[in-house]
């Protein structure tokens, strides 16, 4: 089955960022890859999805709400490889204990001029989460019921590394506010979820 692509990002992406995006020339800036993982699992009989909170550090992506993942490397066969490897490194889930669905749609981050590629893959139980501290402050547990409520989804005004005070589209889960890139991401996630229910 398709994902829904990049308009179910744009519902949860700040105005100003669309205009940005509609005025790149990404190719041009040569980004780097970056690769991520939409990691289900079960907790207490229930399907959950594990977000991360990056630590505080001088860096565009201080104390946000992310995805278990990072840099594509040399030595990495392909995007899925990074999404496993990072995982793994960033929050001790085994490689090979998670099995992969599909990839969703590709997004590009401006302030750190990464494309990053979202996967989607479970664990058939809880991951026993061991914590990268340089990388990983938490472990959020989000019940993919949260995701998947329309009650948690919020317009928040927020400071971001383009502008200060701007109305940023975003979700609230587990009592964390998740904007940006994550909630463009989870933005897709919800709706290609939601088109397999019905």
């Amino acid at each position: 089955m398709s994902v829904p692509g990049e308009s179910s990002h744009f519902i949860m992406a700040p105005e100003m960022r669309m205009r940005e995006l509609n005025m790149l020339k990404i190719e041009e800036r040569n980004p780097r890859n970056a690769a991520v993982m939409m990691l289900f699992y079960p907790k207490e009989a229930l399907a959950h999805i594990a977000l991360i909170l990056r630590p505080e550090y001088e860096g565009v992506h201080s104390g946000q709400i992310a995805l278990p993942g990072g840099k594509a490397e040399t030595f990495d066969h392909s995007y899925i490889d990074t999404a496993l490897r990072e995982t793994q490194e960033e929050v001790g889930v085994m490689m090979n204990t998670i099995k992969v669905v599909k990839p969703l749609t590709r997004v590009y981050i401006p302030p750190s001029n990464f494309w990053v590629h979202p996967f989607m893959g479970f664990t058939e139980r809880r991951p026993d989460f061991v914590l990268q501290k340089e990388e990983v402050a938490k472990v959020i547990e989000v019940p993919l019921a949260e995701l998947l409520s329309d009650h948690n989804v919020t317009s928040q005004k927020l400071s971001t590394s383009y502008a200060n005070n701007i109305e940023v589209p975003s979700f609230k889960l587990n009592g964390y506010t998740v904007w940006g890139a994550t909630a463009m991401m989870l933005s897709e996630l919800k709706i290609f979820l939601k088109s397999m229910i019905v």
